[in-house]
């Protein structure tokens, strides 16, 4: 496929209809309908391949409970330290959760959480790259792009999952 061509598919989820789109080598999207910001793929054209069907199957078995972890190629775009956040978000472990602080502080970038929030409002793979497990200083949920009714829900599933409740 081409650089810089897109195709995107819509599925259905717990937490409203998703739209996944790939460069046809790699995940560069799963978002939310209604998302805030809503990440942008010029020419974006509707369709399927191997990679949105293979998100499509993770997605689905991470919303019944058979999955913790996702092995789609992501390609994430976004400026180097946009990219150090993404990373360190898919770090954070299944069913846990950090502080904006805390991901800063792991990332050396000390006194940084609130540009950490400005990346984490910025992931273009929602879900997958996992923004929704970065909570307040104080265990608050605090921002999240797809809404924080949706953040929640994802907390409850995973604590649920993993087996046990979520505090706060």
């Amino acid at each position: 496929m081409r650089q810089g061509t897109f195709i995107h598919m819509k599925v259905d989820s717990p937490v409203g209809p998703l739209e996944l789109t790939s460069n046809g080598e790699a995940l560069c999207g799963v978002h939310m309908m209604g998302q805030d910001p809503t990440p942008s793929f010029p020419g974006s054209t509707p369709g399927e391949d191997a990679v949105l069907l293979a998100a499509a199957t993770q997605l689905a078995e991470y919303f019944n409970g058979t999955r913790r972890q996702f092995d789609v190629p992501l390609h994430m775009g976004g400026t180097e330290f946009q990219r150090r956040v993404w990373s360190g978000l898919l770090k954070i472990p299944f069913g846990e959760r950090t502080s904006y602080g805390a991901l800063a502080d792991t990332l050396g970038a000390v006194n940084a959480s609130r540009a950490v929030g400005s990346a984490n409002r910025c992931n273009p793979i929602g879900i997958i790259v996992p923004c929704h497990r970065v909570v307040g200083s104080n265990g608050t949920l605090t921002g999240y792009a797809g809404g924080l009714p949706n953040k929640k829900w994802l907390l409850e599933h995973e604590a649920r999952v993993a087996g046990f409740s979520l505090r706060g």
